[in-house]
């Protein structure tokens, strides 16, 4: 493994603690911003809701809950992998660091795998808003609805999943370079609060386009 050659204090901060903070600072900031974009697509997915009850408990009620369920352990494991990755980054154990982030990796992948099965199948049902769409169990508007609230829901989601995987993937190589110490892992630690953050959105995804309405 190679080891660090230079120091990791970037030239406008005074010291490791300020640039730490001034890191936490930016990040929570950004995930605010991520909040507030999610929040909104929440509250829409709220309102069509109630002006749809039995249109989208219909729709709702062709998604695949064993694979949801199955994807919801596979991001809780992978949240565990995640936090295993930050506390070997405070204890400064690289290789434990690029493990327990190749772990995670693996487990956001097979996220993606099985939602993209998920994606295929509603494809091949023409599940997808648009000129083919199509849903005979139920006449009204409430099904497409809820499909075009899927689709951007859980597609915004795997693209934030997808970024966070390419981050992971940096992190990790730089792990193995010998760049992370007791001293610092700021990297690390900031990308697993966007990796739970991440996770937490789907905590909320699963049971309101799953469950809910279910019966």
């Amino acid at each position: 493994m190679a080891k660090q050659t230079h120091s990791p204090l970037q030239h406008h901060f005074t010291s490791l603690s300020q640039q730490y903070a001034a890191s936490q600072l930016g990040m929570w900031t950004f995930l605010l911003t991520e909040l507030l974009f999610f929040g909104g697509l929440f509250l829409s997915y709220t309102i069509y809701r109630m002006s749809y009850p039995h249109g989208f408990a219909a729709a709702s009620h062709e998604l695949d809950v064993r694979l949801g369920c199955i994807n919801t352990i596979v991001l809780i494991s992978s949240s565990l992998t995640m936090a295993l990755a930050v506390r070997a980054g405070h204890e400064g154990k690289g290789k434990s660091i690029t493990g327990f982030l190749v772990l995670t990796m693996a487990l956001g992948g097979t996220f993606l795998g099985i939602k993209s099965i998920e994606y295929a199948h509603k494809f091949h049902e023409h599940f997808v808003p648009g000129p083919n769409f199509a849903f005979p169990h139920y006449a009204s508007q409430g099904p497409e609805l809820f499909f075009s609230l899927y689709f951007a829901m859980t597609g915004l989601h795997a693209i934030h999943m997808i970024i966070g995987l390419v981050a992971l993937g940096v992190v990790a190589w730089k792990a193995t370079r010998g760049r992370y110490t007791k001293e610092y892992s700021t990297p690390v630690e900031m990308l697993g609060l966007y990796w739970h953050f991440v996770d937490i959105v789907w905590i909320f995804l699963f049971p309101l386009l799953y469950l809910l309405g279910r019966h």
